[in-house]
């Protein structure tokens, strides 16, 4: 192998084995920029070829790899052509490697460590503009070695000198972005509001309704029911800067309310990049909003504002609190329940949550002990006492304000009226200057030029049809809802001051509404129940930071849970010595002030009579004097025991005549049954027959097969009242 006088220093490592195996050029550039304005560059990195064919190579053993066009060496993630170039390597396929110099091969040191272990355990060199090099060799590794952390630092030098200059224009406000809905930039890079008054007023629109209705789907909502659309600059394409009206959705009206720009306040470094979250194929995908105070820069009262900075604050607040979790108060939903999120426990300070049982009852509980460490409830009551007692409290608390609610009620329907109408008139003057502007370019157009002619003029009819269905549309608007209340609905809005409870429980007023109410008044309630007592005590605090307290009695289960029933027993004990009614002592014990547990508000005969069987106050029932049987006869329980089967079903069979039987003829009338051995047996197989048998036979009006012979005498009941027994 013959080399030229300024390579022959490279003979000692080219060997013949390395040229029986590939050259492979690689070539890289790290953005589609610098493809399109450093061409030179390129152009070097494909001479590379002539080099490998002046080492010794032929043209048809050199292969170029140029996959990585346009992409960042600071990763192999998305580097098809390093990939491969590793692989074919790992195949042992490739004698020389050749690049500029190493940053195009990896600036990042671990792709690059992986590639020379590959390289020096197959003998696999590397070359760049000042050498050849065998990865192999201690000395060449080291110089690889620190030509790569070079390469690694560089980028990183580089990338930070960009990251300064941009966080320093941020800091003076400077830095250039997208400006969203509701606003524009000028050439200078002022920011301004956008010029078109109605882009203007449906943003403004936007903001007044989530403070009203609360919720960003409410808005949404209202926004689709009035056919509100949002304006939108165009950011590029061959209408950049133009303003399209869409369909408002939920992302763009999320980022409406939670992008400071509407506050008036410039922003830098709200969203950053976590690299935990970032998925390969997605750029984006790793950025986390941070809190206010990590962002990299922030400047109130930069620009024009749409809102105040408190209300921004306010925005964001109620955004958080709409979300459905344990330490949130979430948004009213249409439960039953009223106070859903605004109960605190008293014993471990946790939010409380609201259990269903049958969408019919609900009760609060603090489960948050059993949920986190296996433990028992916390604490739980009723929440029909509870929220019968704070729906009083409220009503009391309005009473005084419900005329000025039913003012303020009108002023918002009629404010809101004419906003929407406003809305439509933007609207219909819009829909007039297109018409307007169609027209003159028709009129404009050479009479000859018949085929710009008829374009124009279908493009004129169009904008004239649609003008007109926009004004058939705007009087249905204006019959269904005038601009100002009629005489009626202003006398129903008044009768609320008047009328404020028969409003409240009205069919007509939802549980949300209501919830709703609760929420403007009542911030918290903190609640705590007595051990295990029927006595709960509450801290009601108010919207205008007063507090109050409050002593409930909650429904409980058991007498025993009754904080007076020691008192109470005491009570019977005496009543029952001087031996009086069971009417008589219910009558005096309410008297006294005892109340039973559960819901109920007065005693009852049974549960009275229970209660002081129970204490020892009254004698047992005389025990039962049993018949003696005869031979093969059995007690319906012990013959339903004996065949495994429920008692309620052998009774059916007796009252359908199905088995011998009859009644004992003492007080204590029990039903006796006849069976011998074969009895038993024929009952036996008819009990493990299907039922469905049994009913087919029935529904045909035939006799079924268990039905007893009729030799056999079968005692009938001879009245109701005897049946029932």
């Amino acid at each position: 192998m013959t080399l030229s006088s300024e390579n022959s220093w490279y003979s000692e490592k080219l060997q013949a084995h390395h040229l029986e195996r590939l050259a492979i050029v690689y070539v890289r550039q790290s953005t589609l920029q610098q493809v399109l304005d450093h061409q030179e560059s390129t152009r070097i990195q494909y001479g590379l070829t002539g080099r490998a064919q002046s080492l010794g190579w032929h043209s048809e053993r050199i292969l170029t790899i140029d996959e990585d066009l346009g992409k960042s060496g600071s990763s192999a993630e998305g580097r098809l052509g390093f990939q491969r170039l590793v692989s074919e390597v790992g195949l042992n396929h490739v004698g020389l490697i050749l690049g500029v110099d190493m940053s195009r091969l990896a600036r990042s040191s671990k792709d690059w460590h992986q590639l020379l272990e590959i390289c020096g355990l197959f003998g696999t060199l590397i070359a760049d503009l000042d050498g050849i090099y065998d990865p192999s060799q201690y000395n060449d590794r080291l110089l690889l070695g620190l030509k790569g952390t070079m390469s690694e630092a560089e980028l990183h030098i580089l990338k930070q000198r960009l990251v300064r200059g941009k966080q320093n224009k941020a800091k003076r406000g400077e830095l250039g972005f997208s400006v969203p809905i509701g606003y524009i930039r000028r050439p200078s890079g002022e920011i301004i509001l956008d010029p078109d008054e109605q882009a203007q007023s449906v943003v403004k629109l936007i903001f007044r309704k989530f403070e009203e209705l609360g919720t960003l789907n409410a808005v949404l909502r209202y926004l689709v029911k009035h056919h509100i659309q949002v304006g939108v600059r165009a950011h590029s394409g061959l209408n950049k800067g133009d303003l399209e009206w869409r369909k408002p959705n939920r992302p763009t009206l999320q980022n409406l309310l939670k992008s400071p720009i509407y506050a008036g306040a410039y922003a830098y470094g709200r969203k950053q990049m976590d690299a935990r979250r970032k998925h390969p194929d997605h750029p984006n995908s790793g950025l986390v909003v941070k809190p206010m105070d990590q962002w990299h820069v922030l400047i109130k009262n930069h620009h024009p504002a749409y809102i105040s900075w408190a209300q921004y604050e306010q925005h964001l607040a109620q955004l958080k609190a709409n979300q459905n979790r344990a330490d949130e108060l979430g948004h009213a939903r249409a439960g039953i329940s009223l106070l859903s999120g605004l109960l605190v426990c008293g014993r471990c300070g946790c939010r409380m949550a609201v259990q269903y049982h049958r969408q019919k009852h609900h009760r609060y509980i603090c489960g948050r002990e059993m949920a986190d460490y296996g433990g028992k409830l916390c604490q739980h009551l009723s929440g029909a006492c509870l929220d019968d007692y704070v729906s009083e409290q409220v009503l009391s608390a309005l009473k005084p304000a419900a005329l000025e609610l039913s003012l303020a009620a009108a002023e918002r329907i009629e404010t809101d009226r004419a906003d929407i109408n406003k809305h439509w008139q933007q609207r219909l003057e819009r829909a007039e200057f297109e018409t307007d502007r169609a027209k003159r370019h028709y009129q404009l157009v050479e009479p000859e030029n018949r085929l710009v002619a008829r374009q124009l003029a279908q493009e004129w009819e169009a904008q004239l049809k649609q003008q007109q269905q926009l004004k058939e549309d705007y009087k249905r608007f204006c019959l269904q809802q005038p601009k100002q209340l009629s005489t009626a609905e202003r006398q129903a809005i008044r009768s609320i001051s008047e009328s404020l409870p028969r409003l409240w429980f009205s069919e007509t007023t939802t549980q949300t509404q209501r919830k709703e109410i609760i929420r403007q008044v009542i911030q918290k309630i903190t609640v705590t129940v007595e051990g295990e007592s029927e006595k709960v005590q509450m801290i009601v605090e108010w919207a205008g930071g007063d507090t109050r307290k409050a002593h409930l009695v909650r429904p409980v289960a058991k007498w025993t849970q009754l904080s007076y029933y020691p008192q109470l027993c005491h009570q019977l004990e005496q009543l029952a010595q001087e031996n009086i009614t069971t009417d008589e002592i219910i009558e005096r014990l309410h008297q006294a002030g005892f109340r039973p547990p559960k819901r109920r508000q007065t005693f009852n005969r049974e549960g009275i009579r229970a209660l002081m069987r129970q204490l020892g106050l009254l004698s047992s029932a005389p025990p039962k004097v049993q018949e003696a049987l005869a031979e093969n006869e059995w007690l319906l329980s012990d013959l339903a025991r004996q065949l495994e089967m429920p008692k309620p079903t052998l009774y059916d069979w007796v009252r359908r005549g199905w088995v011998k039987a009859r009644q004992q003829t003492n007080a204590h009338t029990s039903w006796i049954i006849w069976a011998n051995s074969a009895e038993l047996d024929r009952l036996q197989k008819h009990r493990q027959r299907p039922a469905g048998e049994v009913l087919q036979q029935l529904w045909r009006g035939e006799t079924p097969d268990i039905a007893i012979p009729p030799s056999i005498k079968i005692h009938q009941p001879s009245s109701p009242t005897e049946e029932k027994s």
